[in-house]
């Protein structure tokens, strides 16, 4: 299997490329109208656990724009409701767990080891997506940080500072790791299995590890994120992507990784600095920033790929695409990438 634009994997793989590889997280997602039809019409629970859905809702922005990689579309919260955490998607609220982990007991009752057995649509979606793609791009696989999982579990819904996560990771905290190791037990054989069915790379998202002081990231995220890494690198490209972790640079650039993530946060010099071009960067455009005018965000772009580098760089945004961006406007950063020419 030859993928015919591996511009992706290449830059992955630390490899020369004309212009960098560009792809947006959330591309497919709620800014496409195509997304919203069929959003009126099925749940979003419905939308994730139909692989037919699912591998349309993946090749939507792939129809659409010249993107360099496909994201398969899903949720971080397959793996905890596969462990046996009744997770929802309450309108107006977002994921909402009923009966949230508040003990050591909750966390014994949890499943351990290969839950694939319950994920097996995701891996009919991949193989529905695979054959809509052709081999013209590679397919991204992904999961939540353990962490990030983490968080949801315990606090039962979205939160701005996860305090009621935070206090049983502090006050229980032998509790805490069992279930982060839980979690990060059913991530690897799921990432595993996603590869085995044709996923090209898989990223972690590690949306909530901004949450912690860099000592607690260490202790509460970064090493279950490690445990990952080092059991997939072998067989796919890996990236860690940490929302507000700017400061866990300088450790992940010593990591298995292939890449890593940076958020909007951080300069492209500085994260440069902190990793030693030891590793591919992907991001850190503002989604809001989408917001702006095609001509403003082209020339942000231009500037963004200047000082990332062509070498050693994907671009995308510093987090997933916001539902309200205009269609033209996600175009616009996604042309200027592809047109990319360096001054040099």
């Amino acid at each position: 299997m030859v993928i015919k634009n591996d511009l992706f994997l290449k830059a992955l793989r630390g490899e020369e490329v004309s212009r960098p590889p560009v792809w947006m997280m959330r591309q497919a997602g709620r800014y496409l109208p195509e997304f919203i039809e069929l959003k009126k019409k099925y749940d979003f629970f419905t939308r994730c656990q139909t692989p037919e859905l699912a591998s349309e809702i993946t090749l939507q922005p792939f129809h659409r724009f010249p993107i360099d990689a496909a994201i398969l579309f899903s949720d971080i919260l397959v793996v905890p409701q596969a462990l046996g955490l009744n997770f929802e998607m309450k309108p107006g609220v977002g994921p909402w767990l009923e009966n949230p982990v508040k003990s050591a007991k909750d966390v014994a009752k949890l499943r351990d080891g290969d839950v694939n057995d319950e994920l097996q649509y995701v891996f009919d979606a991949i193989n529905l997506t695979k054959k809509g793609l052709n081999d013209e791009i590679p397919l991204i696989g992904f999961a939540g940080s353990p962490w990030t999982i983490f968080c949801y579990a315990v606090q039962g819904q979205g939160s701005k500072n996860f305090d009621k996560a935070k206090a049983f990771a502090f006050s229980q905290p032998e509790a805490a790791h069992q279930l982060l190791q839980k979690i990060t037990t059913a991530t690897i054989y799921y990432l595993k299995e996603k590869v085995a069915q044709g996923c090209n790379a898989v990223q972690v998202f590690d949306s909530w590890g901004g949450m912690l002081s860099p000592k607690d990231y260490q202790e509460f995220s970064y090493q279950y994120i490690e445990q990952i890494v080092n059991e997939l690198y072998t067989e796919a490209p890996v990236v860690i992507f940490g929302k507000g972790c700017w400061f866990a640079l300088e450790k992940m650039s010593q990591s298995n990784a292939s890449a890593l993530g940076v958020d909007w946060t951080i300069t492209p010099q500085l994260a440069r600095e902190l990793t030693g071009f030891k590793k591919t960067l992907q991001g850190n455009f503002d989604p809001s920033r989408l917001f702006s005018s095609p001509e403003i965000i082209e020339q942000m772009v231009t500037e963004m790929i200047d000082d990332f580098g062509v070498y050693k760089y994907i671009a995308n945004l510093g987090h997933g695409i916001l539902p309200n961006v205009p269609l033209e406007n996600a175009q616009a950063f996604i042309e200027a990438v592809v047109n990319y020419k360096s001054k040099s």
